[in-house]
């Protein structure tokens, strides 16, 4: 099925495909991936190459872009742009809570283990022998969409002419506690560079800690609001324009009134706005699988997280808050993950995920691929990332302290031109 659209300068077609939920029974059960194709008017009626583009997460849809701007105003010069609502996401079949309450723990376990990145890049292969069989496309990775290009090189470059990655390079070796444990220490020294900058941040967030330690306030999704989930706004701090959201938000946080001090419902509204764990379960429920090979995660940043003890809020001590990390208590907490709570812990607990990197096949890469590894970046350690650089095959990279995680999207035309530069200036060796 497709349909066309012309919206802000661009041309959208929709795309749904019907794809096995399981390739192993390619006849079994089957469900919808959606993709929004992408091209500039006065290219639609031109056969351009396709750039198909992998978002972050895991658990997010693709971007929905309001414009023609940014790294796709660049992407369209040449391409038709796909943008892929990964499986379980946007308007691909989703994956919730209701959508899967008709299963008991062990079969949800089972069936959200076929949403990791080997099926994802299964998906994106199925689509192409649909789209453009006889031709080769390009790809670009954000974050965890830059996990799945290294899966794509890995498992299916022959369908690949040239591949494009901006802060996503993952270890291909290391366990989640090593992962966890570089990452945690970015964490405090972005904690660091917030509370220098915001100087009276610390005042703001210590005073309404110790208000909801307190007090019962509920945000406004409903959940009570506790010291630890507050620490999550951090995940927003290793962002571009990130820390400044944080602080205006906890700005307006407390309000005094005829009955005493209260927390602004304005807070609490903007609060669940930041936060993504009860629209988005997949991401709690797999983002440690992410690092998992032939390994149980075990609840690894939880784990880990004891190490650090400054990250343990009491009465007293400084407030810090914490990244991109999952924990157990999520799903006691988030309304909406709190049924999926069982099959949390087996999956935390699944020993068996199958190897998702070959250091032989990736050494031996013949895609020409660019990345863009961001050496301040809170969410992907930049040693681990050029660690990996040294293990790919026909691997550029671009080190720059300029860009936060989500550089591309606050200067992606730049960013993406630079990598398509660098890539096509290696390719013509």
């Amino acid at each position: 099925m497709k349909s066309d659209l012309t919206f802000a300068g661009l041309t959208a077609i929709k795309h749904s495909f019907s794809l096995p939920l399981d390739y192993a029974k390619p006849k079994g059960e089957q469900i919808k991936v959606f993709a929004r194709e992408l091209v500039s008017p006065e290219n639609q009626d031109k056969q351009l190459p396709y750039l198909v583009f992998f978002q972050g997460g895991p658990g997010f849809g693709a971007i929905r872009p309001a414009a023609n701007g940014g790294w796709i105003k660049r992407a369209l010069k040449e391409f038709r742009v796909l943008l892929l609502d990964q499986r379980g996401t946007g308007l691909s079949t989703p994956v919730s809570y209701l959508s899967l309450n008709h299963m008991d723990a062990e079969e949800q376990a089972q069936y959200l283990t076929h949403f990791r990145a080997d099926n994802i890049i299964r998906d994106a292969e199925a689509i192409r022998a649909l789209l453009c069989p006889d031709e080769k496309w390009s790809i670009l990775g954000q974050s965890f969409g830059g996990f799945c290009v290294l899966k794509y090189l890995n498992d299916a470059p022959q369908g690949l002419k040239e591949a494009y990655i901006t802060g996503g390079m993952p270890s291909l070796t290391r366990h989640a506690d090593e992962v966890y444990q570089a990452t945690y220490k970015r964490v405090l020294a972005k904690n660091q560079d917030f509370f220098k900058r915001f100087r009276d941040a610390q005042t703001l967030i210590t005073r309404l800690a110790e208000h909801i330690s307190n007090h019962v306030v509920r945000i406004a999704t409903g959940e009570r609001l506790t010291v630890e989930m507050l620490q999550l706004l951090g995940i927003n701090i290793g962002m571009e324009q990130g820390p400044e959201s944080v602080y205006y938000l906890l700005e307006q946080a407390l309000i005094e009134t005829e009955s005493g001090t209260e927390v602004n419902p304005l807070f609490l509204a903007q609060f669940c706005q930041q936060l993504d764990f009860n629209t988005n379960p997949i991401f709690a429920l797999l983002h440690e699988s992410i690092y998992c090979q032939q390994s149980a995660s075990n609840w690894s940043a939880q784990r880990v997280r004891g190490q650090y003890d400054e990250f343990n809020y009491e009465a007293g001590k400084p407030f810090l808050f914490t990244g991109e990390m999952v924990y157990p208590w999520f799903f006691e907490q988030f309304t909406n993950l709190k049924p999926l709570k069982h099959a949390a812990n087996l999956l935390a607990e699944k020993s068996d995920w199958s190897q998702l990197y070959d250091l032989d096949t990736l050494a031996n890469n013949q895609v020409p691929v660019a990345a863009a590894i961001y050496s301040e970046d809170m969410f992907v350690e930049m040693n681990y990332s050029l660690e990996t650089a040294k293990q790919v095959g026909e691997l550029k990279y671009w080190l720059t302290s300029e860009y936060e995680h989500n550089g591309i999207r606050m200067d992606g035309e730049h960013i993406l031109d630079k990598l398509i530069a660098l890539n096509r200036g290696a390719s013509l060796r």
